[in-house]
Parts: structure tokens; C-alpha cells; sequence
């Protein structure tokens, strides 16, 4: 009678074993397959002035960086080295993934009746920040935030055009460019934003540029 207890205790105590055996198998699967859906890369987005530290929710765009994309971006667009007819359209294409779809529409567009009206062919264009009207200067607030997704970035920009060898146009204006999240192709986009096109019409500026350069010193 003895020696049976002892063989039904050593089933139970198999069948416990066994029990906890699978339940580590199903704990040990599923936290594979959690390890495997986990994202291989994450996106932090730093402020380029880390002198005082900076603590961040990883989900969140620092101003600082929107603008940083929408300036990258805009100069970019507008950088025709050789032939604006032909430059224009290859930026178009090239920045593809960091336009919406309704900018690529609206800059397709603009870059069609450009063209029609002969405004491209042979240009050289160029665009850069106006000194002193930069993030951080003249105490001005560059990057409106509307949401955790969306900002509206106030680039103060000169425009140089040339043809032949020779300046043909100096344009400066306020571009209101809106940006958007956009974490849809961290390989083609890393910044996890795209360029919306404009929150409103450009707005022209009227300023002695190289006042603006020397800060008003002769």
C-alpha cells in the first residue's frame, strides 16, 4: 500500500512538473513574439543645444527639430544649380518622401506653370536664411505648434535667381511652411515629418539685406 502512494505521488508531482513545463513554454513563446513585433529602430528627436540637458517623451517633435526639417527641406526644394526647368523637377521626385501627397500635387502644379511661362529654363536658384531672422533670433517664435502632429514653421528667406552668370531676381518673404507627422518610411524618411506645403500665402519682406548681414554697423 505504501509503495503505491509513493507512485502516485511521483505521477502527481510528474504531471505538476510537466504543467509548469508548458506554461513556461506558452510564457517563453509569447515573449518571443513580443520581442520580434518590437520595433528594431525608434526615432528620438534631440534639441541641437544640449548645454543645460534636455529630457524628452520619445513620441515628442522638439520645435527646434521641426524647424531644422522644414529649413533642410525648403532650401532643398529650391536649390536649382544648373537648370530650373530640369533641377526643379528632379527635387520634386528626389524629395518625394518628404512631401504629403497634396504638396507633391501643388508643387507639380507650380512647377508646370513656372515652366510654361518660361520662368525655369536656364535659371540657377538658390535660397538661404535671412541673418538674423533665424530660430532663436529677434526674439520671435519660428515654430507654431497646433498639435502633437502638426506645426506651421515662419522661414524669413532670401531668394537669389540667376541667368547667364547674372542675378535676375532677389525675392524676400516670409514662408509659412506646414509640417506634419509622418512615420510612415523611416528608411526613405528618417525624420518621421513631411513638408504640407504652405499654412498661408508667403509674405514679403522689406529689409536692406545687407543691413540685415552686418546687423545695421557700417
Amino acid at each position: 500500500m505504501s509503495y503505491r502512494k509513493r507512485v502516485d505521488a511521483q505521477q502527481a508531482h510528474i504531471l505538476s512538473l510537466r504543467l509548469a513545463l508548458g506554461l513556461m513554454t506558452l510564457l517563453s513563446l509569447a515573449l518571443a513574439y513580443g520581442w520580434w513585433k518590437a520595433p528594431q529602430e525608434l526615432t528620438i528627436h534631440v534639441p541641437p543645444d544640449l548645454r543645460s540637458g534636455s529630457t524628452r517623451k520619445w513620441w515628442e517633435v522638439p520645435p527646434e527639430s521641426v524647424y531644422s526639417f522644414a529649413l533642410y527641406i525648403f532650401q532643398q526644394m529650391n536649390r536649382w544649380p544648373k537648370d530650373g526647368e530640369v533641377d526643379y523637377q528632379d527635387n520634386i521626385h528626389r524629395l518625394d518622401a518628404y512631401l504629403t501627397p497634396a504638396c507633391k500635387a501643388y508643387l507639380q502644379k507650380d512647377y508646370e506653370l513656372r515652366r510654361n511661362a518660361g520662368e525655369l529654363r536656364k535659371r540657377e536658384r538658390g535660397v538661404f536664411e535671412i541673418p538674423g531672422r533665424g530660430i532663436g533670433d529677434a526674439g520671435e517664435q519660428r515654430t507654431l505648434v497646433h498639435s502633437i502632429n502638426d506645426w506651421t514653421v515662419n522661414l524669413d528667406m532670401a531668394a537669389d535667381e540667376h541667368y547667364g552668370g547674372e542675378r535676375v531676381k532677389r525675392a524676400l518673404a516670409r514662408y509659412p511652411l506646414h509640417i506634419v507627422r509622418a512615420d510612415v518610411d523611416p528608411e526613405q524618411n528618417p525624420f518621421g515629418l513631411q513638408w504640407d506645403c504652405y499654412g498661408g500665402n508667403p509674405q514679403r519682406i522689406e529689409i536692406e539685406l545687407d543691413t540685415a548681414v552686418t546687423g545695421g554697423r557700417p
